[in-house]
């Protein structure tokens, strides 16, 4: 293939993905036109191999007429990678520097946009218990894909994690032991009922739904990375909306709010593990 064949090749590439994301959205109300091209064509590739197709279009077909299709690829394009206490040193700097500014609060709201199947919001809670906190707080675990909603809210996850998430629990602070959270039934962990007694999980679109209450806290982590830079200042527009004054944010280490429309109404907290407080 010469490189005139290669680029016309790459520019049918582009035309078939922006026709099956017009689609998708078109029949299906899922919009990922504005989700990063590499990461978007990447996971369509993925699926085309499985299924043993050629084209994008043969996927389009497929897609557009089977709502099953529909859901594999869907699960292709929702980035489900979640642990307990992932990157112990985020929950580390907010034990140290967030959880200090939060003790004179009457109630704390946080939400997790983008929980998957929400070991960050029992990590969460985990941690406010051990602070003190977790009575007058309330959390909302959110995700635009429903199937890992339903797994946040059964509250159990495989034990071979276990090991790692314990781990990742004493690095990030812990106090106890981390075996006392939760128990042990047919290979799968059971977490204690007592830590989501103040936790709602909720399917939510952060492209396409709007605010839903004022928060204390939002935790948005390694989410807008697959997003254009157009959906990330939106995104970042519904967090400023639903962020009260002096509440934090606390975002991936490959995200910030330096290059977004609202730099200038956030103060740095810490750098490294990305925390801003909203300051006007």
């Amino acid at each position: 293939m010469d490189e005139l064949d290669g680029d016309l090749q790459h520019d049918l590439e582009r035309i078939e993905i922006k026709l099956l994301l017009e689609g998708i959205y078109r029949q299906y109300g899922y919009d990922l036109r504005n989700y990063t091209y590499s990461s978007i064509r990447r996971r369509i590739w993925h699926r085309i191999r499985i299924e043993k197709l050629n084209t994008i279009s043969g996927l389009q077909e497929k897609v557009l007429h089977d709502p099953k299709m529909m859901e594999k690829l869907f699960a292709d394009f929702s980035i489900n990678v979640t642990e307990m206490f992932r990157d112990p040193r985020f929950f580390l700097t907010f034990r140290k520097k967030i959880i200090p500014l939060l003790r004179n609060e009457p109630i704390i709201r946080i939400w997790h946009a983008g929980c998957s199947t929400g070991q960050e919001v029992f990590s969460m809670a985990i941690l406010l218990h051990e602070e003190g906190l977790l009575h007058k707080s309330r959390l909302y675990g959110t995700d635009m894909n429903e199937s890992v909603l339903k797994k946040a809210k059964r509250g159990s996850f495989p034990i071979e994690k276990m090991q790692l998430y314990t781990k990742n629990y004493m690095q990030a602070g812990g106090t106890t032991a981390f075996s006392e959270y939760y128990t042990v039934k047919n290979g799968m962990v059971q977490f204690e009922p007592f830590l989501m007694d103040n936790m709602v999980f909720a399917q939510h679109n952060l492209v396409k739904d709007g605010s839903f209450n004022e928060f204390q806290i939002i935790i948005c982590r390694n989410v807008m990375i697959y997003f254009n830079e157009p959906l990330q200042n939106h995104v970042h527009g519904l967090i400023y909306e639903s962020l009260c004054t002096n509440g934090f944010l606390g975002l991936g280490n490959k995200e910030g709010v330096v290059f977004t429309t609202h730099a200038s109404c956030y103060e740095e907290m810490d750098g490294t593990e990305k925390f801003y407080r909203k300051i006007k």
